[in-house]
């Protein structure tokens, strides 16, 4: 499967090496994506048979990614603090989550997203409001971080945000 254009189209405002995270990282698409690149990636889901496929993919390939199971929607949502060079996150809203996605960011490090907005229900899945961003919300979201780029409305036959922002 291959990764979300949105994350590819910025692939150059990636650092050459470092760390990366994939929240909510499923098959894990994007951090076999980012360590191709020469990163170093933390992959988390809460699908354990996802994370073990994605962890036996990453063994047979040589590349660095450190996959494990964590519910991010029970218990303490925390991610570390300025741990990672860069953040992905696709097709996942979890809005208690963003304090901790800013935390661990790196000084100058990046937030690659992209999900779902409101929109999208008419579409079809998903539907539950929980998981839907209202318009203009993801920018709120991310503040203080400087926005690099953003986009907002149908793509891809997709309602979605998506936003590409550098913590100072």
């Amino acid at each position: 499967m291959t990764p979300a254009a949105w994350l590819t189209e910025h692939a150059h405002l990636l650092p050459p090496r470092g760390t990366a995270l994939d929240v909510a990282c499923g098959r894990g698409r994007h951090a076999l994506w980012l360590a191709e690149r020469g990163l170093s990636v933390v992959a988390l889901d809460r699908d354990a048979d996802a994370i073990r496929d994605l962890q036996a993919q990453a063994t047979a390939r040589g590349l660095p990614i450190a996959a494990a199971v964590r519910d991010l929607e029970s218990g303490s949502p925390s991610l570390g603090t300025e741990a990672f060079d860069t953040i992905v996150v696709v097709h996942y809203l979890h809005r208690r989550l963003f304090a901790s996605l800013l935390d661990a960011l790196l000084p100058g490090g990046l937030l690659i997203y992209e999900t779902f907005t409101r929109a999208q229900a008419r579409r079809g899945k998903p539907t539950n409001p929980d998981f839907l961003l209202e318009e203009g919300e993801l920018r709120r979201l991310v503040q203080p971080l400087e926005v690099i780029d953003w986009r907002e409305g149908a793509f891809e036959e997709r309602d979605v945000a998506s936003i590409v922002a550098r913590r100072r």
